[in-house]
């Protein structure tokens, strides 16, 4: 007895995700240790809607109703900036225009053009004046239901935001926000469908931005009826400012910790842990980026200045420069080039953990109620906070050299979240151990084998590595020069140890809970979703894979990127596979052959 689905042709998706829809799905159920308390969708609700634009939508009961003893909080009074902001959006304003403003100060100094100098004033001034104005037209105001942001001198504008409809609301402070005290808060909302609006607030004290966000998150629980956790009492406004009594912090709490009973710190990042750096090709690579920023800025500086005392062309001046040299220090321009070299190979390592620390110095990731938030940074201090019913799963990736010192990486699966490639992150490069511990404490671990492909698998993983540079070997052997043959040559037969690592990593596989898919080999990773979160599958075979009947099979999620994707898996197997996880959906839609019985002619 066997039942498959009917696959149309399409295109090969040979890709570590594929795409998939964007809505999200029904509730997960509460993860393993301190998460949220989850409940399954009602029937008949839509399991492609997404839960933060609907307050009950991840079976939350609805809102209670007035007589229900708990009030709505009353509306605060209208609030301006930090006065600071006067100074905070200028710099903004001439960050933005610094280089022309330099070009011009250097250019009309050098010439006098007084006209050139009285227009940078100018534009410096109006950038003074612009953040006063910015200062005296920004208000925000917490009203009982809503987030209301006024601005606007000439062109005035008008943001509400729905308390209910927010997803998060995340707290940055630059190096210039961190000495005057100050921070930005941004607010993150659905906006109804597939769009979020954001609201900012740039800046507030650290502490006003602590504050609002306790209570937008407060009254968003209020708004929701969700748990007295999640709704528990804030701080009056004023409190956090040292205002007589306020609530102070339990003596001796952490940096960043604000001594809440219900919060506990996952993981805070060990210094030894700055050295993985080394592992990552995109650290690596930063001396040779800065080099080259380096050498366009002086090459561009030496050609203005040369230009502007009447020197012949910055081209003419390097050719008589080089043909000079080579008369009789060839053997010194080689050196030389070879130096350079030497201390850029030297730098890489050091620039990869210098940089590294910058953008994850102090990393922490803690439960505060029913979220879980991460702080990171050293000149730039930020801190994202994801709900825990949000949350659908996880990510683990890594590359090759990573695999070899077992470092992974943590990024969550969230639904309705940009630019997740840096808010996701739960983690960064660390040892395998230790992440899966946090797994386990702050998220749910997979606790189920992953599948073997079939064998067919392993000859389409090593024609795709192979053929492609094999084919261009030998088309440059006939037609180009002897070195690109060889170096295709090269590439050709590292592609075979490539497409046989690319093999070993296919993988998928289900526990109770949880469905995981694994592929890639330079960059692998692993998806861990909740079943619940799955809201579709997609079967899709290219002609060559009719042949073995193979598929890729791809799991349709309302979070992260879409979709995750079986590379490469076994017909048959796939189809009892999507319809073991969920059977409710696949069923209805598999045809069995009837089973001839014992005494039926067999042909």
């Amino acid at each position: 007895m066997s039942g498959h689905p009917n696959p149309g042709p399409g295109p090969d998706p040979e890709r570590e995700h594929g795409p998939g829809p964007e809505g999200a799905p029904a509730p997960a159920p509460a993860p393993h240790g301190p998460a949220a308390p989850g409940a399954a969708a009602p029937a008949g609700a839509d399991p492609g809607a997404d839960p933060s634009a609907d307050p009950g939508a991840d079976g939350a009961p609805p809102a209670p109703p007035e007589d229900s003893g708990a009030p709505a909080p009353p509306p605060e009074p209208a609030r301006r900036l930090s006065a600071l902001t006067m100074v905070t959006a200028p710099i903004a304003y001439l960050r933005n225009f610094l280089v022309p403003i330099a070009i011009a100060l250097v250019a009309g100094t050098y010439n006098f053009n007084p006209w050139v100098l009285g227009s940078t004033g100018a534009a410096v001034v109006a950038m003074l004046v612009g953040g006063l104005v910015t200062w005296r037209t920004f208000r925000y105001q917490v009203s009982a239901d809503r987030l209301e942001i006024r601005r606007g001198l000439i062109s005035r504008s008008r943001r509400s935001i729905p308390l209910e409809r927010i997803r998060g609301v995340d707290i940055t402070a630059t190096l210039l926000h961190r000495v005057l005290g100050l921070a930005v808060v941004r607010v993150e909302a659905a906006a109804g469908g597939e769009a979020s609006e954001e609201g900012k607030l740039d800046a507030v004290t650290a502490a006003e931005a602590e504050r609002l966000r306790r209570v937008l998150l407060h009254r968003r629980a209020v708004l929701r009826g969700e748990s007295a956790a999640q709704a528990a009492p804030v701080p009056a406004p004023g409190a956090d400012e040292g205002e007589a009594g306020a609530p102070a912090a339990p003596a001796g709490a952490a940096p960043g910790e604000d001594g809440d009973a219900d919060s506990e710190t996952y993981f805070v990042m060990p210094l030894s842990w700055y050295f993985y750096a080394v592992l990552s090709l995109a650290y690596l690579l930063t001396p040779f980026a800065a080099l080259a920023a380096l050498t366009g800025v002086v090459s561009q500086g030496l050609g203005d200045a040369a230009a502007e005392r009447g020197f012949r062309d910055a081209g003419v001046i390097a050719r008589d420069l080089y043909l000079r040299t080579a008369e009789g220090g060839t053997l010194l321009l080689v050196l030389l080039a070879a130096a350079v070299l030497l201390v850029v190979l030297a730098a890489m390592p050091v620039f990869a953990v210098v940089s590294y620390a910058i953008a994850h110095w102090q990393f922490t990731l803690r439960r505060r109620g029913q979220a879980l938030v991460t702080e990171r940074g050293l000149f730039t201090r930020q801190s994202v906070t994801l709900e825990l019913r949000r949350i659908r799963g996880h990510e683990l990736w890594d590359n090759p050299l990573e695999r070899l010192r077992g470092v992974v990486r943590l990024r969550a699966v969230v639904t309705g979240l940009g630019q997740t490639a840096t808010r996701a992150a739960l983690l960064p490069m660390g040892p395998r151990r230790t992440v899966e511990s946090v797994v386990e404490r702050a998220l749910l671990p997979f606790g189920g084998p992953l599948l073997r492909h079939p064998r067919a698998a392993l000859g389409r993983r090593l024609f795709r590595a192979v053929a492609p540079f094999a084919a261009a070997a030998i088309a440059a052997a006939f037609t180009g020069p002897v070195w690109v043959a060889a170096v295709l040559g090269v590439l050709a037969l590292l592609g075979v140890p490539l497409g046989i690592d690319r093999y070993r990593n296919l993988g998928h596989g289900a526990d109770d809970r949880q469905v995981s898919v694994r592929s890639g080999s330079l960059h692998r990773e692993q998806a861990v979703v909740q079943r619940e979160a799955i809201i579709g599958w997609k079967w899709s075979q290219t002609l060559f894979q009719r042949r073995t009947r193979l598929v890729n099979l791809q799991l349709a999620v309302g979070a992260g990127p879409g979709g995750y994707t079986a590379i490469d898996a076994d017909m048959a197997e796939s189809v009892a596979f999507a319809e073991g996880v969920t059977p409710e959906m696949v069923r209805p839609f598999v045809v069995r052959e009837p089973d001839p019985g014992p005494g039926a002619p067999r042909g």
